[in-house]
């Protein structure tokens, strides 16, 4: 799977290996096991098998960055979008150690790695104090349960870029408390943070999305707006991926039950009691448009030390 990835918010998706166990609602309609099926692939279950990938499918990276030294531009890559690198599985230990090789080799990529278990990284990345300039780290938020359960963990990680995707947005989120750069003391417990680690001690990116696909639950347009108004408030840049399966009607509704291919989303917006109605579009017609414009905020690729050799 993919040199040049679908996914708008990157530029390659590499995928160690493919296989996850479901741990939060935001799993409940996975694209990734719903892919996997369709090539015959049972690997999306708690203590399930791990499908490992090719030598030479391991070597993509290697050429991506080849190519960006040449061009002088960094790339992207996404790891892993069918599956979890933190996931604690007995059958991923060697694969994992091998992407860490990796990553080291190759200094004009910039690794995006996303994980819906931040509490397991500390003990399974190779960096502490000091990580790599070109490895970003993100959590996935769906709802307030995890950005409060997840994000704390997150900023706890000295990753120079740390990331969220709120993809699936599935309830309303107030990201306001981490994009605004809290002492870490008020995290955790401790005291005493200079300027620095205080200006690094926030969320840095944030990306928000719907869900898509025949099971998909619409994502209300008031959720967005929200983390999106938070981000310009704070200064950090905001992607509004997509849509999704449900895609906003225009319309302002006043029923009790949605009509046949539609559903009434939020609580009321006026003193009428009209709710926002979204209907089943299709990702494509759903399309990336909030408010009548894209949303493509990202973090600046920043410079690259020099390739390893070999790389």
């Amino acid at each position: 799977m993919g040199e040049n990835s679908t996914i708008e918010w990157t530029d390659h998706t590499f995928n160690p290996w493919w296989g996850c166990s479901r741990i939060s609602a935001g799993c409940r309609n996975c694209y990734a096991a719903d892919n996997a099926r369709r090539w015959g692939q049972d690997v999306f279950h708690l203590g399930g098998e791990r499908r490992m990938l090719s030598d030479t499918y391991w070597r993509t990276p290697l050429k991506w960055n080849r190519e960006a030294q040449q061009t002088g531009i960094p790339r992207r890559v996404f790891c892993a979008s069918m599956a979890d690198v933190f996931e604690d599985h007995p059958h991923v230990a060697n694969a994992r150690a091998r992407l860490w090789d990796l990553i080291e080799q190759t200094p004009w990529l910039r690794w995006q790695l996303l994980t819906k278990r931040p509490e397991n990284v500390s003990a399974m990345a190779p960096w502490t104090d000091a990580w790599p300039d070109h490895v970003w780290l993100g959590t996935s938020v769906e709802d307030q349960q995890r950005a409060d359960q997840r994000i704390p963990v997150l900023l706890q990680i000295a990753a120079r870029i740390r990331f969220l995707s709120c993809e699936p947005l599935i309830g309303s989120v107030d990201l306001a408390p981490y994009l605004t750069c809290p002492r870490l003391g008020a995290l955790d417990g401790t005291q005493g943070f200079g300027d620095h680690q205080r200006r690094a001690s926030r969320i840095d990116w944030v990306i928000t999305g719907g869900e898509s696909g025949p099971k998909a639950r619409p994502m209300d347009p008031a959720c967005a707006r929200r983390l999106r108004d938070q981000c310009q408030d704070a200064g950090v840049p905001y992607f509004f991926k997509q849509w999704g399966t449900w895609g906003p009607s225009g319309a302002r509704v006043i029923r009790s039950r949605p009509v046949a291919g539609s559903k009434l989303v939020g609580d009321p917006i006026d003193e009428l009691g009209h709710r926002v109605e979204m209907v089943r579009l299709g990702k494509k017609a759903s399309g990336r448009l909030l408010d009548g414009r894209l949303h493509d905020g990202v973090p600046p690729l920043g410079p690259t030390r020099p390739p390893a050799s070999g790389a």
